[in-house]
Order: C-alpha cells, then sequence, then structure tokens
C-alpha cells in the first residue's frame, strides 16, 4: 500500500472530483456535508492516476477490478446486454476528470491520463477495462485509435445518453494515443513498489 505517500493528492483528487460531479454537473445523488465526492467504490481496491503539474493536481481517473463491486457490474448491469465482464485482466474505468484550467482542445493533461491508463494496464495485465460513458467519448476516443465495444444499448443517465463499453488495453492503442496527444516518452511514475496510487507525470 502507498497511499500515505498520496494522502494530501488523494484529498484534493476527491475535492476536485466533488467540484465537477456536484458543482458543475450537478450529480446531487453524490452531494455531502463535506465537500469531497467519495463513492461506495472508493475502497482499498481502488486504483487511482494522478495527474501532477509538480505538486499541482490537475486531473485523475479511478481504475477498480472487475472481480469487485464496482459501477457498471453493481449499480448498471443492465447495460451489458451479454453480462457484465468480471475476470482478473478486465478493470473498470471510472471518475476520469481534468482541472478547468487545463480543458480545452487535445487537452495535455487528458492526454497524459490516458497515456496513463494504457500504461498502467500494459505493466499489470489487464487486457481490457469497461466503462459506463457518455456516448460523445465514442467518436473522440475512435478517433485517438481506441477499439471501443458498446456492451449494450444506450440510455439516460443523469439527462445524458449513456452506454457501457469495453476498451481493449494493448501496445496499439498506447502508441496511437500517444501520438494523438503528442506524447513521446513513458508517463507513469510509482513512488513505491506496491502501486495504489499512482503518478502520472507531465513530460
Amino acid at each position: 500500500m502507498n497511499r500515505h505517500l498520496y494522502k494530501n493528492e488523494l484529498m484534493e483528487h476527491f475535492h476536485l472530483r466533488y467540484d465537477i460531479y456536484v458543482r458543475d454537473r450537478k450529480w446531487m445523488d453524490l452531494d455531502r456535508p463535506v465537500p469531497l465526492e467519495i463513492d461506495q467504490f472508493d475502497t482499498l481496491d481502488a486504483f487511482y492516476l494522478l495527474s501532477l503539474d509538480g505538486s499541482r493536481l490537475v486531473g485523475g481517473s479511478r481504475l477498480i477490478p472487475s472481480t469487485r463491486p464496482h459501477l457498471l457490474g453493481d449499480v448498471f448491469p443492465d447495460l451489458a446486454l451479454r453480462g457484465v465482464p468480471r475476470q482478473p485482466d478486465v478493470f473498470e474505468w471510472t471518475r476520469i476528470f481534468v482541472a478547468k484550467a487545463h480543458r480545452g482542445g487535445d487537452s495535455r493533461a487528458l492526454g497524459e491520463i490516458l497515456c496513463g491508463i494504457c500504461e498502467f494496464s500494459l505493466e499489470e495485465g489487464i487486457s481490457a477495462i469497461t466503462a459506463v460513458a457518455e456516448m460523445w467519448w465514442t467518436p473522440r476516443l475512435l478517433e485517438m485509435g481506441w477499439k471501443v465495444e458498446p456492451l449494450g444499448l444506450p440510455r439516460l443517465i443523469e439527462g445524458e445518453p449513456c452506454n457501457a463499453f469495453r476498451f481493449a488495453m494493448d501496445e496499439e492503442v498506447l502508441d496511437s494515443t500517444r501520438r494523438y496527444f503528442g506524447v513521446d516518452a513513458p508517463v507513469l511514475l510509482r513512488r513505491a513498489p506496491e502501486l495504489v496510487a499512482a503518478e502520472v507525470a507531465r513530460v
């Protein structure tokens, strides 16, 4: 476990999630008296990828083993018409965000997070990730070279058309994502061998 090495960054991570998902996007089911967006899947099973600019958090995302409780399997299983993938080499991807000051165009911070997800997946033997995502992600991920497989039919969630997806993780996807964002070197850093929280460094 290395979460103690990322205590401040993880708290900022949950603060930023609150600002984005509760204050901005009005997902009021996530509102709490304390301005931290922490849900039932923020457990010791979760892996966090934190995009840092020096000591400043500029974005992040979360990965959860599909063999453990997760959003698709436990909240939206009806979105996967052929069943929810639950395999040791399949993880669920949720809660990707970029701080407001680092958005726009082909955001460098977003590119580093996506490259970090690919690098982490390859290093950890993850063959695919699943997600419940807004449909507007589909053309953008296809443009990046991601292998997008819908698992069912879309429906409205929080007023947005969403669907469940499976994305293959391989060297080809990593290479195309790096080219799309102009990332020419690995971005994933580890502060300790036992990875629970991970940095995505700026290159």
